[in-house]
């Protein structure tokens, strides 16, 4: 692991490659939250950053990965086509998830994912493929319907936020809502867009994710501990 003014740096084996992240394990963390990136964005994205931040601020580590290895990216600017590959995405979540379990230094702490654009479609079926270990999901802008059938079998209390003006947007996740059978929530920020740029918008999507995490990974150790025993093998 290298050091950089980022957290920590780390290579996570999934599906057979090294996938690159940034490690940030906060003082007494209450849990992690790994960042799940979507439509040609990365770890380096200005605005998630700006949410790990808020979100470390608050007492969470956070884990930003890069879903694609550098060759896929460059073939990705060329195609758009594995940004929307929803599948692979989610299998390599899930093998993140898998590490962030086994890694001495965040084995002890229940999992969120936060996913933006494409990325918040594979955070779902991440999280339904591993009800017991992703206890809690945020959408920001995201495009929660590329979940598909997965959506009714997500067990992780879900929060989507999205732009009051990023109209197509709002559609797509109030969708997905009406089929998510989990604990759920919308929250639409008056004002902003899809990139939530405008003075404010992304401070509230922080705010706003880092109450839902804290109150969604904080369960007793004792049924944390009972919970990650009985996950399943398969990945149904």
């Amino acid at each position: 692991m290298n050091r950089t003014n980022e957290g920590v740096l780390v290579r996570v084996p999934a599906a057979g490659v090294l996938l690159e992240g940034n490690l940030t394990v906060a003082p007494r963390s209450a849990g992690i939250v790994m960042f799940a990136h979507g439509s040609g964005s990365s770890r380096h994205s200005p605005r998630n950053r700006a949410v790990a931040r808020a979100l470390n601020d608050g007492g969470l580590a956070t884990l930003l990965v890069d879903l694609l290895t550098p060759a896929e990216e460059s073939e990705d600017e060329q195609t758009g086509r594995l940004r929307f590959d929803i599948d692979l995405l989610a299998e390599r979540l899930v093998d993140a998830a898998d590490w962030l379990s086994e890694n001495e230094e965040t084995s002890a702490l229940p999992i969120g994912l936060f996913g933006a654009s494409t990325g918040g479609g594979a955070a779902l079926v991440a999280a339904a493929q591993r009800p017991n270990t992703i206890r809690a999901v945020v959408s920001r802008g995201g495009r929660p319907d590329l979940a598909g059938a997965a959506l009714s079998r997500v067990k992780a209390p879900t929060l989507l936020i999205v732009g009051g003006q990023d109209y197509p947007v709002i559609e797509m996740n109030q969708e997905a809502f009406e089929r998510l059978r989990c604990e759920k929530k919308v929250e639409i920020v008056p004002g902003a867009t899809h990139l939530f740029s405008e003075p404010g918008a992304l401070e509230e999507v922080a705010r706003l994710a880092r109450d839902w995490f804290r109150r969604f990974l904080t369960p007793p150790a004792a049924e944390f501990r009972k919970s990650r025993e009985r996950e399943p093998e398969a990945r149904s």
